[in-house]
């Protein structure tokens, strides 16, 4: 209340949406992301790309990493499938065997974009 009785003007709210800061991940760069978080969402996964990461050259055949996940070798190839296409490993077919090795610069690029968060 002011002095002569009338109440005092409210002050006007703040404002609620204002523009963002940064512009974020574009569409494309999410759901790229996305598509890494979910190949990344089953644990076997996780332990054979560390597997993979932790080779001599980053590069692993099939045959070599059925027995430490305790997996089937057509389970693991799908898994191993399943980080291809989400670009965290690449295959080459080598005679009978299949070798998988980390994608140059994806973990960097995911790293990156958690950061950019």
């Amino acid at each position: 209340m002011t002095t002569t009785g009338a109440p005092a003007p409210e002050a006007a709210p703040p404002a609620c949406c204002t523009a963002p800061a940064a512009t974020g991940l574009d569409d494309d760069r999410a759901a790229t992301l996305a598509r890494v978080f979910k190949a990344l969402g089953e644990p076997a996964r996780v332990r054979l790309l560390s597997l993979v990461a932790a080779q001599e050259g980053h590069e692993a055949c099939v045959c070599d990493l059925t027995a430490p996940v305790g997996l089937s070798q057509p389970t693991v190839s799908h898994h191993l499938k399943v980080l291809v296409e989400a670009g965290l490993l690449t295959r080459s077919q080598r005679g009978r065997w299949a070798y998988y090795a980390l994608t140059p610069g994806a973990l960097d690029q995911v790293s990156e974009d958690l950061r950019s968060l």
